[in-house]
């Protein structure tokens, strides 16, 4: 059975960080979802629940942190090939994210790109061809 993960993340707008998510792929969970928050559905185990920062503050008695200015997660999401992770990157860009915040990596058995929404949350695509990655890091034979 597949266990769900929901990442919770500050917003400042609901409906334009909505509008992203959905941009980017994302289905909205309208049972979850409301006036000060949005249950963004990316696949069967990964939900973004994007909540007003001053309802996110509710959660948590530190202090939220401004995504545009720390960097408070890295979201790796892995895709099925290259093509995929510049197709998500470009939509990001076109949907108001920022892209390529870091320059792309090539490792020849991973690749991948980044971006950010509109309120600075960073997201790394990749693409990683596991029979290619054990054979990079297998031990060096004698």
């Amino acid at each position: 059975m597949v266990q769900p993960v929901f990442v919770n993340l500050p917003v400042a707008d609901v409906p334009r960080a909505t509008a992203f998510y959905e941009a980017i792929g994302c289905t909205m969970n309208r049972q979850f979802s409301g006036p000060t928050a949005s249950a963004m559905v990316w696949s069967e185990a990964l939900t973004f629940m994007l909540l007003h920062r001053d309802f996110f503050q509710t959660f948590t008695p530190r202090a939220v942190a401004d995504a545009t200015a720390v960097t408070e997660v890295l979201i790796a999401l892995p895709l099925d090939d290259r093509a995929a992770v510049d197709a998500l990157v470009d939509t990001a860009v076109a949907g108001g994210g920022s892209g390529d915040i870091r320059p792309v990596q090539d490792m020849g058995f991973m690749y991948g790109r980044t971006f950010t929404d509109p309120d600075g949350h960073v997201f790394e695509p990749f693409h990683m061809d596991a029979a290619a990655a054990a054979a990079a890091m297998a031990p060096a034979e004698a």
